[in-house]
């Protein structure tokens, strides 16, 4: 190495004093608090009493922490003529299912784009990546007509179907995939082994990362649909429609409201401190160059 690049590189390095470190980790902490105050503003507001949450200035942290909004919670759900189980069992049969359908299919879909040559490859990715673009409400209405034409109104499959076709799924795999050194898949073909094994014995064990990245989208997506304009059967409608229903009973209601706050998001929440370490752990190791 010359010395005009050490020196180069030696211009390039940080040095940072104690104050400015001490001044990012002050920076950081701030934005912390900022951003899990409204988490912790709504764990503490799942355990007010009435009198409490209709303070002015509301208060952060309760004060008279109390279970009778999750009491109350139970005993509307007790009188539902449809049981919690069953709400429950819809949601988790429409997010598992849409998860796990969504992944296969985005994964088989990708390959393709990722490592084969054929006609149009560059226009199929092109239309996705656009497809990016469109929000959930510009689509609303052609994808009720799709799933209208399918004949699949009011079942399972109206919610689930749709989310088979998350475009950003179709991007995420192929970016992973495109990130598997050719010269593997050479080697796994030399070796006499079909796309269809190198698909599930080589690519998809190298996009981890991108698995657990959809897990988490997907579910927080499926986990708070309500099935609104697809599903009208009572017995077919997910958690979050009941739950939905019962807080929104009027000022008499704020408490089991805020219960049912705090039951719908603390569920995304654990499902990503789970994932958390895999996804950054695999990140780590999933940098390979061919």
């Amino acid at each position: 190495m010359s010395r005009a690049a050490a020196l180069f590189i030696r211009r390039k390095r940080v040095n940072r004093s104690f104050m400015g470190s001490f001044s990012l980790f002050l920076f950081l902490a701030v934005a912390g608090v900022f951003m899990i105050v409204p988490l912790v503003y709504t764990v503490n507001n799942a355990f007010k009493p009435l009198d409490e949450l209709f303070l002015f200035p509301p208060r952060l942290f309760v004060h008279r922490p109390t279970l009778d909004n999750f009491y109350d919670l139970s005993s509307l759900m007790s009188t539902s003529w449809v049981p919690f189980s069953r709400y429950l069992f819809n949601t988790l049969f429409i997010t598992g299912a849409g998860i796990v359908g969504h992944v296969l299919l985005a994964s088989a879909a990708a390959y393709p784009l990722a490592k084969l040559v054929f006609p149009g490859r560059k226009l199929l990715f092109s239309i996705v990546v656009l497809s990016l673009m469109f929000s959930a409400q510009v689509t609303a209405v052609p994808n009720y007509m799709i799933v209208s034409w399918m004949h699949l109104i009011n079942t399972y499959a109206a919610v689930i179907v749709p989310a088979f076709a998350f475009p950003l799924g179709l991007y995420l795999m192929k970016q992973f995939m495109e990130q598997i050194p050719d010269a593997i898949l050479e080697a796994a073909k030399i070796d006499g082994a079909s796309e269809y094994r190198i698909f599930w014995t080589v690519v998809m064990p190298n996009v981890k990362p991108a698995w657990f990245t959809l897990i988490i989208l997907l579910f927080q997506m499926l986990w708070g649909t309500d099935g609104n304009g697809f599903i009208f059967n009572e017995s077919l409608k997910p958690l979050h429609y009941a739950l939905g229903q019962i807080a929104a009973g009027g000022i008499a209601r704020s408490g089991v409201g805020a219960a049912v706050g705090l039951l719908l998001m603390a569920v995304p929440i654990v499902l990503f401190v789970l994932f958390q370490s895999r996804i950054i752990e695999t990140m780590a190791s999933s940098g390979m160059k061919d």
